[in-house]
């Protein structure tokens, strides 16, 4: 069962990420990096602090393997990832949405699946 601090720890470390990678995207296109590369670039910087932070403040578990942890956060992760960037593309390809907003959508609508696998997959005691 997800207890609604995790949702709300979930919520600020994936926030923060997001904005991180958002940030970097915006950043990078200006300077002429194509806006799926810069997700990449984004991402990479993202999940770094990402993990980091899920597993010290969002599931803190005494005796957990950081290992473990860490292998299958980045599963979750580059799934999500996948997804996120396939998504991405075709917001980019069918809409004329900014390119800002339609990556800030796509990462909010797959947050909640990402949530699930990281409390019962990747951060799970193991």
């Amino acid at each position: 069962m997800i207890r609604f601090r995790e949702v709300g720890a979930f919520t600020a470390v994936g926030t923060s990420a997001t904005a991180v990678n958002l940030s970097t995207v915006a950043a990078l296109v200006p300077l002429g990096v194509p806006p799926l590369v810069a997700n990449v670039i984004g991402f990479l910087v993202a999940f770094a602090g990402s993990f980091v932070a899920h597993a010290r403040w969002t599931f803190p578990a005494e005796g957990r393997n950081v290992g473990v942890a860490l292998q299958r956060f980045a599963v979750v992760s580059l799934l999500g990832f996948a997804f996120t960037e396939a998504a991405y593309a075709g917001a980019l390809e069918w809409t004329l949405v900014d390119y800002r907003l339609s990556l800030f959508l796509v990462i909010l609508t797959l947050g909640a699946l990402k949530l699930l696998a990281s409390k019962h997959w990747a951060f799970a005691r193991h």
